[in-house]
């Protein structure tokens, strides 16, 4: 292990900074918990790969409260780290206010932009991986039926279902897609039992193919159809491997690759908005050894015709951050 790991909020957090080395790389995970098995451990996987291929050592924090994050950053910053790295758009106004009072420091965010000269903006085209893994759904189905459970009612999240949406809609335009989420506030990336909960009341409505993106509250979404033997769809990560055989797929989120080019990058970091997108390798599908047997050839054949020209622009999959008219609907 390469980190040096604060839990944010610990009286031994002090010693520990006035300790560190000069220009380590840092990073700040949103609620929820580096080990979300999602989101923030895609983060976390890709500040250990860096540390394993280069030999160099990190520091992150896990934040106990909304309120901390100011903290955590201030605290890096003034303790030398650079770059800082966070994930998730909760930080954006709070990076607004820090950033400037750190002009020596670059700083990277992810999934939220930050208008100024030390910040790099990383942002992932989550609809297109999210159109791929929704014509899966269709093609999967038996029921013609299928949910998507998001986490906090957002945007963002609903830039994942209504590429869902429209994924399973150009497979399958017979078929039904039953969005719902979690909640209104942080919290809502953290509740695997509501995740739960909210996966039974779409099962007993029909669904038998289920996509979680929730945080660490997809958790409680990919047990509980496992449980009910249906299909689900994870998350960010590759969470192919939690429910083998019962997973179809995991939309993948290349969060490891953004935090590791920032690491690598360094003090060097280039700034500005960074898109990760299809071809960019930002986003996809995940095929492996858990859920081959799932994906038939007919699939497979389909979902990467259907890449190559998402990539091309033959297939524009609508944007929600752009446009907040879904072609369907995902209130």
């Amino acid at each position: 292990m390469k980190s040096t790991r604060i839990l944010l909020g610990t009286a031994a957090m002090t010693a520990l900074f006035a300790g560190a080395a000069l220009a380590d790389p840092a990073m700040v995970y949103d609620l929820g918990g580096k080990f979300d098995k999602s989101f923030n451990e895609a983060a976390y996987g890709g500040a250990e790969r860096w540390a394993e291929e280069t030999g160099g050592s990190y520091r992150d924090i896990e934040m106990q409260s909304e309120a901390q994050r100011e903290q955590a950053l201030r605290r890096l910053a003034e303790s030398g780290s650079n770059p800082i790295v966070m994930t998730g758009f909760a930080f954006a106004s709070t990076l607004e206010q820090v950033a400037g009072d750190y002009p020596d420091t670059t700083f990277a965010i992810i999934d939220g932009v930050v208008d100024e000269p030390n910040v790099r903006s990383i942002v992932f085209t989550e609809h297109e991986g999210s159109y791929l893994v929704g014509m899966l759904a269709a093609m999967a189905s038996e029921t013609d039926t299928v949910g998507f459970v998001g986490g906090m009612d957002i945007p963002l999240i609903r830039r994942f279902a209504c590429g869902y949406a429209q994924g399973v809609m150009d497979a399958n335009p017979d078929a039904e897609v039953i969005v719902n989420y979690t909640g209104t506030t942080p919290a809502a990336w953290n509740d695997p039992v509501r995740g739960g909960e909210i996966t039974e009341a779409q099962i007993s409505q029909g669904a038998d193919v289920i996509y979680a993106a929730a945080g660490g509250t997809g958790v409680g979404v990919l047990q509980t159809a496992a449980d009910a033997d249906i299909l689900s769809i994870g998350v960010d990560s590759n969470q192919n491997h939690l429910h083998p055989g019962q997973v179809l797929t995991s939309m993948l989120k290349r969060v490891d690759n953004a935090v590791f080019d920032a690491f690598t990058a360094g003090t060097d970091m280039e700034t500005g908005v960074h898109v990760m997108d299809l071809a960019a390798d930002g986003v996809g599908w995940a095929l492996d050894e858990h859920n081959e047997d799932l994906i038939t050839d007919e699939m497979r054949e389909a979902v990467e015709a259907a890449e190559e020209d998402i990539i091309s622009g033959e297939i524009s999959v609508h944007d929600y951050m752009d446009d907040d008219s879904c072609p369907i609907s995902v209130d």
